[in-house]
């Protein structure tokens, strides 16, 4: 809101924080030229070192818009420069951070000046949103440009507002921008055409992300790297992986060169599937390439061989990783102390945790909970309740997975008492126990024999708001089963059509192991065979159990006839 004030024979705008909003400041003297507002054009690199740029190269795009980097998708942002922010555009962050009420933000925007600086520090303002992942304000903002302000949007303002939309799961209101930006003559990019590629994967409108892709050919537009890789990573954050393996292999027939994001992706994604041997792959493929690894592809390679609990092989690349100019930060180091944790080295973990702190790295909370989790696979619930605790000292508060942690190190124990009060401890601290929390109660009751508890809570996940998985009736089943209660068993395993769920390889060797045990070998194949028929495939796990099903040499040679057929029919051109 503009406000005059008039001192003697000097007029003085100002812009100053109310409750309302923000207010517009500036000097001026009687037949003095106004001093402008010159910016500084210093920045700090992320490798610490202090930089100069020219604002009049690197701030304007056609149309007007800034510059700065945050832009995942490519072309419209320098990469290195964070967006600079003007003492107006700091106050209008601040705000919109704040206010929830859309009126007054709109309204308080409606008091600035119609200036190309104005324009500069809104749209510098939503790149910094953008950073922040704070995606409300930015729809508010580009909505108040749309529909509400005098300026005459471009494609940044366009592409801010579909990525929003996409990141919300808004897929028809992103829609809707791009074909508004269609309307007001706006000529899209590649960004465009990437963000809405990724709001449609997140989605899982695939159909309607390939329209996009032959859209673009027909604009004479063929998709390029960041269009392949926004691509890629909307259908990860649509967790179809084995479709994005598809459109990576498609990638390289297009001859489109991967980037070192795509290999990054893509490793990230075999980790995930404990295929730490296809991410070393991709790693030395890309190494081939002359594609040089950033410190994410490193973090990802070694978080590829901390789940297969490799930790000699995560401490070798963990290395190349300082061999190649990289200072390790806390997601490097967290990755390591995985690495040690699943190999079952808690005091290696912990060393890593020293170090880190030694090498002025500051520790999180993911990184207490990597400690907490390898004290309890070790067993060594003292010491996973003492890093509980002194994360708490230091003021980290702990999450619901920090208490999962603690649980499970007591649960493996089976200290019911110490993990019911850990349970109550969530109620007091204001977090309510998800389905994960409560199958470990299932399988804690169940274990110590406590029937009566576990099918309590089995009623409670049944009545109550929590949804029970298939690890619910996993555990369920194996114990009943273990326990020689097969009716109870069988009467579960006829639920899961009803409850809408499909029995996975545990679900089916569970099972099976309740045979195995009585060594019912015609039982055990009749079931094996249904598995097949239902399109599951069976582990290492589920041959074991057959195996030990067999009271004769007979028996061991089908079964182990059957188990290496299948093996070399399988198709493992995908190994997602």
């Amino acid at each position: 809101m503009m406000n005059l004030l008039r001192s003697g024979n000097v007029t003085v705008f100002s812009l100053t924080n109310v409750a309302s909003g923000f207010r517009w400041k500036a000097k001026k003297s009687n037949g003095e030229p106004i001093e402008k507002w010159k910016r500084d054009s210093l920045f700090i690199d992320k490798r610490g070192k202090l930089r100069s740029f020219n604002h009049k190269k690197v701030s304007r795009k056609r149309g007007g818009s800034l510059r700065g980097q945050g832009w995942k998708y490519g072309s419209g942002f320098v990469d290195g420069i964070f967006p600079v922010l003007s003492p107006v555009a700091q106050q209008i962050l601040n705000f919109v951070q704040k206010e929830v009420d859309s009126n007054r933000i709109w309204g308080s925007l409606d008091t600035l000046p119609p200036t190309n600086t104005t324009w500069d520090d809104i749209i510098t303002v939503a790149v910094q949103l953008r950073l922040n992942k704070r995606w409300d304000p930015i729809i508010l903002m580009c909505e108040w440009i749309l529909y509400r302000s005098s300026f005459q949007p471009d494609v940044i303002c366009y592409n801010l507002l579909i990525d929003a939309y996409g990141q919300k799961s808004l897929y028809k209101k992103a829609e809707s921008t791009y074909f508004e930006l269609f309307e007001a003559r706006c000529i899209p990019n590649e960004d465009t055409y990437a963000l809405l590629l990724r709001a449609y994967c997140t989605s899982g409108l695939l159909e309607k992300a390939e329209a996009v892709f032959a859209e673009m050919r027909i604009n004479d537009l063929p998709p390029s790297t960041v269009v392949y890789n926004a691509y890629i990573d909307g259908l990860l954050k649509g967790r179809n992986s084995k479709k994005a393996v598809e459109i990576f292999e498609r990638m390289k027939r297009d001859r489109c060169q991967p980037s070192t994001d795509t290999y990054t992706m893509l490793i990230n994604l075999y980790g995930k599937a404990n295929k730490s041997y296809m991410a070393l792959k991709l790693f030395n493929e890309m190494r081939s390439q002359k594609c040089k690894p950033n410190i994410c592809t490193y973090t990802a390679l070694v978080n590829a061989f901390a789940r297969d609990g490799l930790c000699e092989k995560a401490e070798e690349i963990f290395e190349q990783l300082q061999e190649a100019g990289h200072e390790p930060d806390v997601y490097a180091y967290n990755a390591l102390m995985e690495a040690y944790s699943r190999a079952g080295f808690p005091y290696g973990a912990a060393e890593i945790f020293s170090l880190m702190q030694h090498m002025g790295c500051e520790p999180d909370r993911a990184s207490y909970n990597i400690m907490v989790d390898a004290y309890g696979r070790a067993g060594l619930h003292e010491d996973a309740q003492a890093m509980f605790e002194e994360m708490k000292r230091l003021g980290i508060t702990p999450t619901m997975k920090s208490h999962m942690l603690l649980l499970s190190a007591y649960s493996k124990l089976g200290n019911v008492e110490k993990c019911e009060e850990i349970v109550n401890q969530m109620h007091k601290s204001g977090l309510k126990p998800d389905t994960f929390v409560l199958n470990s109660m299932l399988n804690l009751y169940g274990r110590v024999g406590q029937f009566e508890k576990m099918e309590e809570v089995f009623t409670a996940m049944e009545n109550g708001p929590y949804d029970a998985d298939i690890s619910t009736y996993n555990i369920l089943i194996n114990t009943y089963g273990r326990t020689g209660f097969f009716e109870k068993m069988e009467e579960l395993f006829k639920l899961l059509p009803h409850k809408n769920l499909k029995p996975d390889v545990v679900t089916w060797t569970s099972r099976l192991g309740a045979y195995s045990r009585k060594k019912q070998y015609k039982r055990c194949l009749e079931i094996f065979e249904e598995m097949i028929d239902d399109g599951c495939y069976p582990d290492g796990g589920t041959a074991k159990v057959l195996l030990s099903a067999c009271s004769s040499e007979d028996q061991i040679e089908q079964v182990t006839t059957v188990i290496r057929t299948m093996h070399k029919d399988i198709n493992t051109a995908l190994p997602i």
